[in-house]
């Protein structure tokens, strides 16, 4: 009797392990590498705070990503290249995944040093992205 308790808990945690190492295996990562960044410029070219419903806050106007990217592009046509692009979190306004993901596609399509700050205080990390393959 205590035998095949122990059978089916054994069986029961086998199974839970099993499901675990394959959930976490196949499992992807929204977000991009996000590395702490020894070499953090003095200041940046331009700063993004991050805003309601995974838009930006720049210079007091709330832009898509897509106005962002408009923005960094018309900067370099006017020979004003931005290098870097910073993102921090100001007040309650919290920072999604959306934010995050934008910033890296900005930074992955324009070729600018992408850098973000989650929360007050805490260090800036740069957000490193690779293209796929061809």
């Amino acid at each position: 009797m205590h035998y095949r308790a122990l059978n089916r808990i054994l069986r029961g945690s086998l199974l839970a392990l099993i499901s675990a190492l394959a959930l976490a295996a196949c499992g992807g990562r929204a977000r991009p590498d996000a590395v702490a960044a020894p070499n953090i410029p003095a200041s940046f070219d331009v700063t993004l705070i991050a805003d309601k419903d995974g838009q930006y806050d720049l210079d007091g106007a709330t832009l898509p990503e897509e106005d962002v990217k408009g923005h960094l592009r018309y900067l370099r046509d006017q020979n004003k290249p931005a290098q870097s692009v910073f993102l921090k979190r100001v007040g309650k306004q919290k920072m999604t995944e959306r934010h995050i993901q934008g910033l890296a596609r900005i930074g992955l399509e324009l070729k600018v040093r992408t850098y973000l700050q989650e929360k007050e205080g805490m260090e800036i990390t740069e957000v490193r992205t690779e293209s796929p393959t061809k």
